[in-house]
């Protein structure tokens, strides 16, 4: 592993959400359904959002190894996991039915984004060379 120990926080927590993004997800779906299940009567849609979060979650345990060559893919997970958030909290509201995700996956999400921000922006700010 070539972090260095200003990202070694930040590698930890890209290895944690990996993990959880691919073996978390869907233990939560069966425990908490209400908080994490959207679409119960449609199993092909947790299918590709598990196959997503699954992928994602590959990738960002690689990028830990290096989180400086990486720093696109953390800001996407950070953006993406506020925008997908936002859009599921506007549902949440919307459907009555769907406010148990307010405290489930969109919280999920957005304590997600807040820590990988506040973990990469001082190695975002770091100057690189090429």
């Amino acid at each position: 592993m070539s972090t260095s120990p200003q990202s070694r926080p930040l590698s930890i927590a890209l290895t944690v959400v990996g993990v959880i993004f691919i073996f978390g997800i869907y233990p939560l779906t069966i425990l908490w359904p209400s908080g994490w299940t959207w679409q119960p009567d449609q199993p092909a849609y947790l299918q590709m959002i598990l196959g997503i979060y699954a992928t994602l979650g590959v990738f960002l345990i690689r990028a830990a190894k290096n989180p400086a060559q990486h720093l696109s893919l953390i800001w996407f997970t950070i953006w993406s996991s506020l925008v997908h958030a936002g859009i599921m909290i506007w549902h949440s509201f919307t459907d009555t039915g769907m406010r148990g995700h307010i405290w489930g996956d969109d919280a999920a999400l957005i304590v997600v984004a807040v820590v990988l921000a506040l973990l990469v922006r001082p190695l975002s700010a770091t100057p690189r060379t090429a």
